[in-house]
């Protein structure tokens, strides 16, 4: 079956490996319809993913429809059922697991990071790992991951009505976040260097967006929050610069959401930990309550689908198409390969 396989060095190639045959008890395999590049394996392509595999199989956001079913798999499960995956793995042991939170394991292994992922033909997973997609499209499928990682964001730094939240990043994960926070009646602040994204941020549920490469960021929030600072920054570019926003910018006892990895070393203030006396919360991958919360939205038929989807392209079209991206990486959302 053809798969894509990159290296660290800028090149993909489409290999062919075999399919998968027998399945195990308790083991599903999938027919991948849509698959999604996101900014991890522009960063491996590109050289600059130490966590993945050289070279590995990228793909963690998946659309696809239920091949077949081993034994002991609950009957819920049918072939030909569209369906997306959770794509990490849990050891169960280390502390993140024994607390519950086994979005954060300790050993936690992405799909097409820290091994082979699901940008090919057919792929076998855990029938654990399987989530029903209702009544979505297997395109619009691919999607829930990326924007799951937002949802989960919003939730670590418990967002209410309340709230006035400062979403810096407006990608696919941001995206989420802003959605999320708007759901839960939030005052959503969208702020990002571009433009067309910004705009489509309003569609999202922003009711504020900030240019933070021609605006004055400090004043803008200033006026919005009568003075006070957004309670919450859901920091999701992982830049040094917008990590020192976050800080700077947050209110007093406010809450940052980290979701963002900087490349390089971030000097802060410290003091404004102490002064503000905030709380810095770490959010990694998704869990499954996030899917099914992004299912549940996207269900409502309200999302801007097709505005997300920055391209849909064939697998022999993949080479170029990360060539182009890494040469234009203000305009993607997400790129979708089509098995």
């Amino acid at each position: 079956m053809k798969a894509i396989q990159i290296s660290h060095s800028q090149e993909l190639n489409i290999i062919d490996i075999e399919k998968p045959a027998e399945l195990k008890a308790g083991e599903v395999m999938l027919r991948l319809q849509y698959v999604g590049f996101c900014g991890s394996d522009i960063n491996t392509f590109m050289g600059r993913n130490t966590m993945a595999l050289n070279p590995v199989i990228p793909g963690h956001e998946v659309g696809a429809v239920i091949e077949a079913v081993g034994s002991d798999v609950p009957a819920e499960l049918k072939v030909g059922m569209v369906v997306t995956c959770n794509p990490y793995t849990n050891c169960n042991k280390c502390a993140s697991c024994r607390n519950g939170r086994v979005n954060a394991c300790q050993h936690n292994e992405t799909l097409g990071v820290q091994r082979n992922g699901a940008m090919k033909e057919f792929i076998v997973l855990p029938w654990e790992k399987i989530i029903p997609a209702g009544t979505l499209s297997a395109k619009t499928s691919a999607l829930i991951e990326p924007m799951s990682v937002g949802f989960h964001a919003v939730s670590r730094a418990q967002v209410t009505d309340v709230d006035t939240v400062m979403v810096i990043g407006c990608g696919m994960v941001g995206m989420g976040a802003i959605v999320r926070a708007a759901l839960r009646g939030a005052t959503v602040i969208a702020a990002d260097i571009d433009d067309e994204k910004l705009a489509l941020a309003k569609q999202m549920g922003a009711s504020h967006v900030i240019n933070t490469k021609t605006e004055d960021v400090h004043q803008r929030l200033a006026d919005i929050t009568s003075g006070f600072g957004p309670d919450v920054v859901v920091e999701a570019v992982g830049n040094p610069f917008t990590y020192q926003m976050a800080v700077n910018e947050v209110a007093f006892t406010g809450r940052v959401a980290c979701i963002g990895y900087a490349k390089s070393d971030v000097t802060f203030q410290t003091k404004l930990f102490v002064q503000k006396e905030l709380d810095i919360r770490g959010s990694r991958n998704a869990t499954p309550q996030d899917f099914r919360a992004v299912i549940r939205y996207l269900e409502r038929g309200t999302c801007p689908v097709d505005s997300l989807i920055t391209k849909v392209i064939k697998p022999e079209e993949a080479l170029d198409t990360m060539k182009w991206w890494s040469e234009n990486p203000g305009k993607v959302f997400r790129i979708l390969v089509q098995f």
